[in-house]
């Protein structure tokens, strides 16, 4: 029974099938989780590349003598770092490494500017210096060091004497020495977190200029004990994880695992550098200096947290794609298996007549195509093996092997057993079609109603592939093609009966049969309709994305930049107000109230109340909805009585609320309901980031609030209005700061939509998406030329017969072209429908706003040319087929297709 077995290709195409899809289902864990894990790591990079990741810091009193009789500042530094840096828990070892030691001291006055001194461990080396030296680290002669363009600033040169007086730091009176000048060059961290070490800020309206200059510890010393002053000391610390690392955290052991490291952290560094005692009001010693316990400022858990949960959003989309590769994968063995089964059909058929058991042959076609199977199995799980950093998935790999392997002698089986011609062709063939279109339409609407229920809770490869997440996509494509079996031969017979109505008899034929066909086509149609909705579902989640980050920047910033914390501080947002290159400025605040109705008492619910300057407004942005809201409710002027005039997302006009804040009673009249277009406008977005899930908002003129001290607001924002901002200037003023510093914060949308276009995430998404889908475009070509050959001596013996009524050559590959026309729309719509309705279709389980931010779901982007790229690419592959075909057959004499006496024709 075995013989011949071996004589096919088909069957060593399906054992490269196998190898394929034993790849994918083996080394795509793997590869998911290194994905993951660059994703994360390049996650961690940018949430420190503005800042310091992990801050420690104490704070000095000046030095006691008592303590000790020499001090060496510099070097007690290094020493507490290395201290600290040794502290890490095991799980972090070698990842978090001491990155900086900063000090910066309150500005004082010198060379007729404010100089801010800091020292910095990690500052320009010698190499950097064009003229003179660092600044030495012992001595008591204070010196400083200052850039090329300080130098230019304020004329200063190598050795000149600069006096210090007191500025915010007090009781200072001393001469420094300029040391050296040092060029800026590269990226270096330093100059971003103290731009003013590399450009000094000019003075703006009499104010004087701000410049920077780098210290040695000695000399920071020397003016702490003369102002008799607290210093602060920043250990800046990085975590630095790589991929293959990183992909250890991104399940939720390993997440649990990060966590509990970092929780630990911060408790070991404080025992390990703090001695038991307390000397001066101070617990701890450094060196001769009294010194507070350590105190740690970090913001990585919170963005291990939100890559988290934009994850297991992503793992929905990646999922989707692998699955419908494995899903295609499976139909184009199971094509393959149907082109084996045609070839040996005649000869099992006489062994059946001979006496041979249907499970006898099926039983040798399993055997036969076990080595290939085999040789399969083998060279997928090498090839997932041969990717790094990645353990394949083996037991995934055996079950879609086996799985391949049963398809052949199944089908076998099916095609030989006793009846199988009678039964397929008898009545109760359609009952059984109906009954089972039926189940797969039922078992489509249950996936997606237990996937929109559960979400994506559990989902994800890291603790295996989900059952759920991978059968949705195969049962939403196999419901669609019941769908389009089930309708699009009624039109077809429609276009036949029209052109029956013609002279030509090619287009009756041809869409005649194509509409009989209409059955036979399902593998067909299953494998470019699932094809065909992967793509475009991948290129509807990238289009949105795109977008989404761009609505997502603006939103975060409100307006070209905008300064939060412009309450806290009016003096750097008046600063800010001046810079180069702003044109207009508006001032956001915004007030937590929770008022009551001023008629029957009842609670209106926790609401958001906001007051914008809606002239300012109006003229910087003229298409603001917020700006247009005020100003055509007549709320631009400010309302000079007691109750504040308001727009509101909840109630009706005319409605009074009240609310109580320390002792005093405030009215709120609601004038008119607050359009829904406000609630998105990018105004109020930096105000209203972190009151999100509030129950209502509130929109009034600023004008309304001048009842309220500017404490009293929860969030302040200045947002900052500029074609042609410097952002370099703004960073001057207000540099990224640390997690530990307690300044205002400032936005700039350039280098907001600049992080969001480099979000190593997203691009793990695209990737993934891209090569599955890829991958899946191949296999599905594979499928449709097997189901092209498997449907050809059909349409060959067709054209035979008109050939012999004289139909010519251009005729027969019109007649091919249309038999095959149909399908290939039928399968472009559903394919096309189906990849658009998918995002509508997981509902809850497919939250894009995870990857985005902003105040609601991204638009849908349709990549129209994305589509019609994919309508033509099929399109041209089917009359690549038809001409091939149409050569083929042109070749082949009459004899070699028809035979006398055949009546399947």
């Amino acid at each position: 029974m075995m013989r011949g077995w071996w004589r096919g290709g088909p069957v060593l195409l399906v054992g490269a099938l196998v190898c394929v899809l034993v790849a994918v289902a083996a080394g795509g864990p793997g590869v998911l989780e290194r994905l993951a894990g660059q994703a994360l790591d390049s996650r961690l990079e940018q949430a420190q590349r503005a800042a310091p990741g992990i801050v420690h810091s104490a704070r000095l009193d000046p030095q006691d003598v008592r303590l000790g009789a020499e001090s060496d500042l510099g070097g007690d530094l290094d020493r507490y770092a290395q201290v600290i840096e040794t502290s890490v828990p095991r799980p972090l070892q070698g990842a978090i490494t001491h990155d900086a030691t900063r000090v910066r001291l309150p500005t004082v006055r010198g060379a007729g500017a404010a100089l801010s001194l800091v020292y910095a461990s990690d500052a320009p080396g010698p190499q950097a210096y064009v003229a003179g030296r660092a600044p030495r680290a012992r001595g008591e002669v204070i010196e400083l060091a200052v850039s090329t363009r300080t130098r230019d600033a304020l004329e200063l040169r190598v050795g000149q004497r600069v006096p210090l007086r007191a500025g915010a730091l007090q009781n200072v009176d001393a001469v420094a020495r300029v040391s050296g000048i040092f060029r800026v060059a590269g990226e270096r961290r330093l100059w971003r977190e103290q731009p003013l070490l590399a450009r000094p800020l000019p003075g703006v309206a009499g104010a004087e200029a701000s410049v920077g200059a780098l210290i040695a510890p000695r000399g920071a010393e020397i003016l702490q004990n003369q102002a008799d002053a607290e210093l602060t000391v920043h250990w800046n610390m990085r975590l630095t994880l790589g991929g293959a690392v990183a992909a250890r955290f991104v399940d939720d052991q390993g997440e649990r695992e990060f966590r509990r490291a970092m929780a630990r952290y911060p408790l070991s560094a404080r025992e390990s550098t703090c001695r038991s005692g307390s000397y001066g009001g101070k617990f701890c010693v450094l060196g001769v200096h009294p010194a507070t316990e350590l105190e740690t400022a970090t913001e990585l858990p919170d963005a291990f947290e939100e890559f988290g949960r934009r994850w297991r959003q992503a793992t929905v989309v990646i999922s989707f794609a692998s699955a419908s590769l494995l899903g295609v994968g499976l139909a184009a063995v199971v094509v393959t298996s149907l082109l084996v089964v045609r070839r040996r059909l005649p000869a099992d058929r006489l062994l059946r007549a001979r006496g041979a058991s249907a499970p006898g042959l099926a039983l040798g076609c399993a055997l036969g195509s076990a080595p290939a199977v085999a040789l399969g199995l083998g060279a997928g799980c090498a090839l997932a093996a041969a990717v790094p950093g990645t353990s394949p998935a083996y037991g995934n790999a055996l079950a879609v092997a086996v799985l391949c392997w049963l398809l052949l002698p199944a089908l076998t089986w099916g095609a030989v057993r006793d009846g199988a011609v009678v039964r397929d062709r008898g009545p109760g063939r359609a009952g059984r079609r109906l009954v089972a279109e039926a189940v797969v339409l039922l078992l489509a609407a249950a996936g997606v109603f237990a996937l929109r229920a559960r979400g994506t809770e559990g989902a994800g490869w890291a603790a295996g592939p989900d059952p759920l997440l991978a059968a949705v996509p195969v049962l939403l494509g196999l419901a669609a093609v019941a769908v389009l079996v089930r309708c699009y031969p009624w039109p077809v017979r429609l276009a036949a009966r029209w052109a029956g109505r013609g002279r030509g008899v090619v287009g009756l034929i041809a869409l005649a049969r194509a509409a009989k066909e209409a059955p036979e086509r399902g593998l067909a149609l299953l494998v470019l309709v699932v094809t065909l909705a992967g793509a475009v579902f991948g290129g509807l989640v990238s289009g949105t994305l795109a977008e989404g980050r761009r609505s997502a920047a603006a939103w975060q910033v409100g307006a070209d930049a905008s300064f939060l914390g412009a309450g806290r501080d009016p003096d750097m947002a008046a600063r800010l107000a001046r810079a180069r290159g702003v044109r207009e400025t508006v001032a956001v605040r915004q007030l937590r109230v929770d008022p009551v109705s001023g008629t029957d008492g009842g609670r209106y619910g926790i609401s958001s109340l906001i007051g914008v300057d809606a002239e300012q407004l109006r003229a910087a942005n003229g298409s603001s909805a917020a700006a247009r809201a005020l100003r055509q409710a007549g709320l631009t002027g400010g309302g000079g009585g007691r109750e504040i005039r308001v727009l509101a997302s909840e109630g009706h006009a005319g409605d009074l609320l009240t609310f109580t804040r320390h002792g005093k009673e405030t009215r709120l009249r609601v004038v008119g309901p607050l359009p829904e277009a406000v609630e998105r406008d990018p105004a109020l977005g930096p105000v209203r980031g972190a009151t999100e899930a509030r129950q209502h908002l509130l929109l009034t003129d600023n004008k309304d609030l001048t009842a309220f001290a500017a404490p009293e607001f929860e969030e302040s924002a200045l947002l900052l209005y500029g074609e042609r901002l410097d952002a370099r200037a703004l960073r001057s003023l207000v540099p990224r700061a640390a997690p530990a510093a307690a300044t205002g914060e400032l936005r700039i949308r350039t280098e907001e939509q600049a992080e969001a276009d480099d979000d190593g995430l997203i691009a793990a998404v695209e990737n993934a998406h891209t090569a599955c889908t890829a991958l899946a475009v191949l296999l599905a070509l594979l499928a449709l030329v097997l189901d092209l050959l498997l449907s050809a001596p059909a349409r060959g013996r067709t054209a035979a017969h008109l050939r012999t009524l004289g139909l010519g050559g251009r005729a027969t590959s019109a007649l091919h072209l249309l038999q095959l026309l149909p399908m290939v729309l039928a399968a472009l719509a559903g394919g096309v429908a189906l990849g658009l309705a998918l995002p509508a279709l997981l509902g809850p389980a497919l939250d894009l706003r995870a990857f985005t931010g902003g105040p609601s779901a991204p638009d849908r982007h349709v990549d129209v040319l994305f589509i019609a790229a994919l309508a033509a690419g099929l399109c041209v592959l089917v009359a690549v087929a038809v001409a091939v075909e149409t050569w083929l057959g042109r070749r082949r004499g009459l004899g070699a297709v028809l035979r006398l006496g055949r009546t399947d024709d």
